[in-house]
C-alpha cells in the first residue's frame, strides 16, 4: 500500500531556510543574517512577555482587542480593521488560502521575499515572478502582466533582500494600473526604518479602496522575531475574511503582551531607528571604499555585491567571514548569487564586520 499524497503542488515548494544562527566549531558568533533588532527587544516588552507566564493556563484573547486598539491609536486606524497574526507572514498565507487557489496567479517582484511563493503554491495558485529594474520593482512591468488570473500581488516596499522601495506616487500609479479583481498586498514588514520623506507604507491606499491590504511586523524594530506578532490593515470586507480562516487563538498572550508593551516604548524604537541609520550610513561608505557594490537601502541591512570571480565572490566572501565567526546571509536563493545581505547590528559586530571584509578585499592584491 502506498502512502497518503499531499494536493498536487505541494511537494513542488523549496522550503524557507532562515538565515544561520551558529558556526560549527565555534562558541560564539557575530549574528548579521536575519534582520534582527540590534538592540533585542524594548526591556519593557520583555518583562511583558515574562510577566505573561503566570497565566500560560489561559487561553489568550481571541481577537486581540486591546493590542489592535493600540495599533489603531498609534497609527490613527480602525481597529476593527486590523488583523493580527503570528508575525506577517501568517497574514500573507492567509491571503493566498482566502483569495487564490488552482488556475490562479499570484504575481510577487524578480526578488521579493521568499514566502510569497510558497504561500501561493501552498494555495494550489501560480506564482509569477515579475522582473525587477536596478533591484526595485518595476510598476510598469507589474501593471503589465497582471491580467484575468492574477488575484494577488505581494510587493514588499521596502524589499528584502534588495532594501529599495517605491516612492508613495509610485505605489499609488501600481494601484491605479492594476485590474480591479486584483489585491495588492503591501509588505511594509521594515517601514519603521524607513526615513525618507517619499516613502508611505500605503495606509492611504487601504483607505482608499476595497483591494489594497498592508501587513506590518515586530519582529523587526520591535525586536520580537522570536514571539512571531504581526498585523493587517484590511478594507473591511477582507478584514472580515481573514478572520474566518485564520486560527481562533493565533497569537498567543505573551506575545501579545509584549507587542503592547514594544508598542507604549516610543523613547526605544525611536533609540533603535536612529542607531540603524547611522550606521547603515557608515558601514555602506566604508564598504564601497573597499571597492564593493552596495546600493542605496532604506532597511536595517545593506546587500553588499562582489565580483564573479573564484576567490573574490560572494560564496569565498561569507565562508572568510564565517571563519572570523560572522555570519551573514546568502541570497542565491533570491536569485542574487553574487550578494550577500548584511544585516546592521551593534556598532563592534560593523567595525568587526567591515575589519574582516577589508582583509577579504585586501587579500585579493596578493593573489
Amino acid at each position: 500500500m502506498s502512502a497518503p499524497g499531499p494536493r498536487p503542488g505541494i511537494m513542488d515548494i523549496a522550503p524557507y531556510v532562515g538565515g544561520e544562527s551558529a558556526i560549527a566549531g565555534k562558541k560564539k558568533a557575530i549574528k548579521l543574517s536575519s534582520n534582527e533588532g540590534a538592540f533585542g527587544p524594548s526591556p519593557k516588552a520583555a518583562a511583558a512577555y515574562k510577566k505573561a507566564a503566570a497565566t500560560l493556563h489561559r487561553y489568550p484573547d481571541g481577537h486581540a482587542v486591546e493590542l489592535r486598539k493600540a495599533i489603531a491609536a498609534r497609527h490613527g486606524l480602525d481597529a476593527d480593521r486590523i488583523v493580527c497574526g503570528a508575525g506577517s507572514d501568517e497574514l500573507l498565507i492567509l491571503m493566498c488560502k482566502a483569495y487564490a487557489g488552482p488556475g490562479d496567479e499570484v504575481l510577487y517582484t524578480e526578488h521579493g521575499f521568499l514566502i510569497y511563493p510558497i504561500a501561493a503554491k501552498a494555495a494550489g495558485a501560480t506564482p509569477v515572478k515579475v522582473a525587477e529594474t536596478n533591484l526595485t520593482a518595476d510598476v510598469d512591468a507589474l501593471i503589465k502582466r497582471a491580467g484575468e488570473r492574477s488575484r494577488l500581488l505581494f510587493i514588499a516596499n521596502p524589499n528584502n533582500p534588495t532594501g529599495t522601495y517605491l516612492p508613495a506616487d509610485e505605489l499609488r500609479r501600481l494601484r491605479a494600473g492594476l485590474p480591479a479583481h486584483v489585491i495588492l498586498v503591501i509588505d511594509a514588514a521594515y517601514a519603521e526604518f524607513v526615513t525618507h520623506n517619499d516613502y508611505s507604507p500605503g495606509i492611504e491606499l487601504v483607505d482608499g479602496g476595497d483591494n489594497v491590504v498592508m501587513t506590518r511586523t515586530f519582529s523587526k524594530i520591535f525586536g520580537l522575531g522570536g514571539a512571531r506578532l504581526g498585523w493587517a490593515y484590511c478594507p473591511a470586507a477582507i478584514a472580515r475574511v481573514l478572520n474566518l480562516v485564520r486560527g481562533p487563538f493565533n497569537v498567543s498572550a505573551p506575545a501579545m503582551a509584549a507587542g503592547l508593551a514594544a508598542l507604549a516604548d516610543v523613547a526605544f524604537t525611536d533609540k533603535a531607528r536612529a542607531h540603524n541609520t547611522r550606521w547603515r550610513a557608515w558601514t555602506r561608505k566604508r564598504l564601497i571604499g573597499l571597492g564593493l557594490v552596495v546600493p542605496e537601502s532604506a532597511c536595517n541591512f545593506v546587500l553588499v555585491r562582489f565580483p564573479h570571480q573564484p576567490g573574490r565572490d560572494a560564496k569565498a566572501a561569507d565562508a572568510f567571514l564565517k571563519a572570523r565567526g560572522i555570519i551573514v546571509r546568502r541570497v542565491a536563493a533570491y536569485g542574487l548569487p553574487d550578494c550577500l545581505r548584511v544585516t546592521i547590528g551593534l556598532e563592534e559586530e560593523m567595525r568587526a564586520l567591515v575589519d574582516a571584509l577589508a582583509e577579504f578585499t585586501g587579500s585579493w592584491s596578493r593573489r
